[in-house]
Formats: C-alpha cells, sequence, structure tokens
C-alpha cells in the first residue's frame, strides 16, 4: 500500500456512504447497508484498501469471503493482495462441501459450508465480511476454515456492533474493523 494513502480520509469517506435501514429484516432490527459503499467507486476502493491493510500485520495465503456481502468486499481484497478467494456459501449452494457448521444469527439461524479441495491445511486465511453484530456467523467461518486445516490469522469487517458483544465469540482471533456504531 503506498504511503499516501490516508486511511483516516478512506474511513470518514465509507462513514459517510454506510446507510442504516430501520426495521429490515423484522422490526427491531438496524440494518447496515453497504450497497451504498459498494456502489460508490471510491467508497469501494476505500473500502478494499481499509480492509486489506491489516494484512501487514497477520500476513494470508488465502482470502475467506462469507456470504454474501463478504464475497463482494473479499473478491475486491483478494485482487488487491494478489490472492484466491474462497467462498463461504450458505447451505444447498455447493456441489461438494468439505465442512458445514450451524450458528445463531441476531434473528434467527443458519447453516454456513466451506467447498471441497480449494483450501490447502496449513493456509493462513483472512476472514472478510461486512458487519460483525453477534458473531455466530464469524464464529462459524473461522471454525469451518480452521476444521479443514486451514488458520484463521485475522478477520475483517467493515462495521462492528460493539454492544451485541459479537467479538466474545472469536475466541481470540485478530478483529479489524474499519467503523463501529
Amino acid at each position: 500500500m503506498s504511503p499516501a494513502v490516508d486511511l483516516g480520509a478512506d474511513r470518514d469517506l465509507v462513514a459517510g456512504l454506510l446507510r442504516e435501514v430501520p426495521d429490515f429484516p423484522q422490526p427491531g432490527i438496524r440494518f447496515w447497508d453497504l450497497t451504498t459503499v459498494l456502489a460508490d467507486a471510491r467508497g469501494l476502493a476505500a473500502t478494499t484498501r481499509l480492509l486489506s491493510a491489516p494484512v501487514a500485520e497477520h500476513p494470508v495465503d488465502v482470502v475467506i469471503g462469507i456470504e454474501a456481502r463478504g464475497f463482494l468486499l473479499g473478491a475486491a481484497v483478494a485482487q488487491a493482495l494478489g490472492l484466491g478467494l474462497v467462498p463461504v456459501r450458505k447451505q444447498g449452494k455447493l456441489p461438494a462441501v468439505a465442512a458445514a457448521r450451524s450458528y445463531d444469527l441476531e434473528y434467527g439461524s443458519a447453516t454456513l459450508e466451506l467447498p471441497a479441495g480449494v483450501l490447502a491445511p496449513g493456509a493462513r486465511a483472512l476472514l472478510v465480511d461486512d458487519v460483525l453484530a453477534t458473531g455466530g456467523t464469524a464464529a462459524a467461518a473461522c471454525e469451518l476454515v480452521e476444521e479443514c486445516g486451514a488458520t484463521v490469522t485475522s478477520l475483517v469487517v467493515v462495521l462492528e456492533l460493539p454492544a451485541l458483544d459479537g467479538r466474545a465469540r472469536l475466541a481470540g482471533r485478530p478483529l479489524h474493523a474499519v467503523l463501529d456504531r
């Protein structure tokens, strides 16, 4: 990354583009929408730089994108870092599954799956997602990666919701959030 890049200005830009949608997907939930960030070329570039920056402290071999917005962000990060991308998908979306993990969400439950034959044992993985809320999705993704013999060196998210204490579910794994609300 160029020393001329101002990550503080990047953070301010992303914060200004982020949109809050009340009562979605159900009443009482505050949804943080990143489509306004992704749709802005400068916002997407700034987000990619911010999510890629922690790799200097935690070297990685592969990027793991968590469905669904983590795919978009993870692909941009992987491209910026010159690495491959492994998607962690919702149940039933993969033709060959290496491992599956069920978990609880803030407003329900879900199952994630990791594709078979694409994650090398011993690989150092960077997990990318949009929001860390209760930590269930991120924890499940970490467990899948580790079950397949790789190591999670760090996780990066655009937004952390500290009041929901999702960080506590990550068992001390390094987490870097661009913003918190």
